[in-house]
């Protein structure tokens, strides 16, 4: 049965035309950067004359031929590419990136990137404001990968020679992150929701030689959320740091209709030690951007280097003394800065009110299927990823009719992932099936898009085309 705590999400789609083919980029935006690129010219007109030469003849020829290599793309912009964990950059971060190119500041040292670094600390503040932290260390970076690596990293320099710990539903990046490190690595078995067991977890803990333990908020392959609460209430009996990997479902902290259940795991955040929460997910930034968060400001003396050709140039911080990353993009900032400005990371804003729509889409997409007798669900959506396999006997069928699915529908031009699932994962949700492999390949959805609550019913009818006779 379906979550009576997600009640209130169920709000009334509108009505989706398709009539009309294709999908339009946008580009009634591109006047504004004109326009800025302008003014911001106006910022250097004590300077000297000089006049940049370009050759647009040959620019046009060689971006022709980069719109004949783009063509081999999936269609990722339109909701009818439900695939994976890929959302489109807001026009307003497209235009502060693209303007901030034509200075193309360096946010390691202030003297690269004046403006920029401020921009910045501001940008990543509000983030840290959003899991209720009003002190931090923190910056962006790459992505979530390279903030996990921080964390990490000053997690191992503070509790030398200890184990990390993460489910074995969280991203496969903290194992090789911790062999790069030098850290051993242990993985926490996950319940029947793809969450870390608690019990599995103590009898870890209860070996003394546990050093952090990450949480993931939002598992890559089926959204689930570990419930940080009680590993809180387990770091009180055990010395151990507690790392949030919130780089998928963290600002989702934001969304107000949450059930109590989530509600409290994402209250609990603030307790944690270090969070990662990727802006180029779900905060609709472009790739790379990704940010890292240390509660006490005290762990940036574990980053001190001396840089004596970058640091002279002002006594305020620079971002590279507590960065591992020495050049960064600072267009990044930028962007990240000006869309928090239209779009502010608060509880019943626009900003959150969107990611609600990406809840209520997986939750229609869920009922469909579950009350389907054709498809095979597993738990049912924290967040906006979807999970589900091909009805048959046996678990090798399953794995073989999920792919001709995932085939047949391409065709039809829904874009959806292919999944691993192991076994054990499998076997409470599916008690009539007959596991004759250790792993399922299962199908899976990441409703990113606000507009996917809007086209979940033609979603659905391009699924139950497909699927073939009940």
């Amino acid at each position: 049965m379906r979550d009576p705590g997600f009640d209130h999400l169920n709000t009334e789609p509108r009505f989706v035309d398709h009539k009309e083919t294709g999908l339009t980029l946008e580009k009634d935006s591109i006047r504004l950067l004109q326009d800025a690129l302008e003014k911001l010219d106006h910022n250097f007109d004590s300077l000297p004359n000089f006049q940049p030469q370009v050759d647009c003849e040959a620019l046009g020829r060689i971006l022709d031929r980069v719109i004949d290599r783009l063509r081999d793309n999936l269609p990722y912009p339109h909701p009818l590419y439900a695939g994976q964990m890929m959302k489109p950059p807001h026009p307003v971060a497209r235009l502060a990136y693209s303007l901030a190119q034509w200075i193309n500041p360096n946010n390691h040292a202030l003297e690269g990137g004046r403006a920029s670094s401020v921009m910045e600390k501001e940008a990543v503040a509000e983030i840290a404001a959003m899991f209720g932290w009003s002190t931090h260390l923190g910056h962006l970076c790459s992505g979530g990968t390279l903030a996990n690596l921080e964390a990490l990293w000053v997690a191992g320099c503070l509790h030398p020679g200890k184990k990390t710990l993460a489910s074995s539903q969280a991203h496969y990046t903290h194992t090789r992150i911790s062999k790069v490190l030098g850290n051993t690595f242990c993985t926490v078995e996950s319940d029947v929701r793809g969450k870390m067991a608690i019990d599995a977890l103590c009898r870890l803990l209860d070996q003394g030689d546990i050093g952090t333990v990450v949480v993931t908020l939002g598992t890559t392959g089926t959204g689930s959320l570990d419930p940080l609460p009680a590993i809180i209430e387990l770091r009180r009996q055990y010395d151990f740091r507690v790392h949030v990997d919130a780089a998928y479902g963290g600002y989702f902290t934001l969304v107000d209709t949450l059930n109590a259940e989530m509600r409290n795991i994402f209250d609990a955040v603030q307790e944690a030690d270090s969070i990662v929460v990727d802006p180029h997910k779900h905060g609709l930034q472009p790739y790379g951007c990704g940010c890292i968060l240390f509660r006490d400001p005290a762990v940036g003396a574990i980053y001190r280097h001396e840089s004596p050709y970058t640091y002279f140039t002002s006594d305020e911080s620079h971002l590279g003394e507590f960065s591992l990353e020495c050049s960064r993009p600072g267009a990044s900032a930028v962007a990240l800065w000006a869309t928090q400005q239209l779009l502010p990371l608060q509880r019943g804003g626009d900003f959150s009110r969107d990611l609600a729509k990406s809840l209520t889409a997986a939750q229609m997409l869920y009922q469909h299927l579950y009350n389907d007798d054709r498809y095979l669900t597993t738990q049912e959506p924290e967040l906006d990823i979807v999970t589900w396999g091909v009805r048959a006997q046996r678990a090798s069928e399953i794995s073989q009719r999920t792919r001709d699915l995932f085939n047949r529908a391409a065709k039809a031009g829904l874009h959806l992932a292919l999944l691993e699932l192991p076994a054990t994962l499998l076997v409470a949700h599916w008690p009539n099936v007959d596991f004759d492999i250790d792993s399922v390949t299962c199908l899976r959805s990441c409703l990113m898009k606000p507009e996917h609550m809007d086209w979940c019913n033609a979603i659905w009818r391009i699924l139950d085309d497909v699927g073939g006779p009940v």
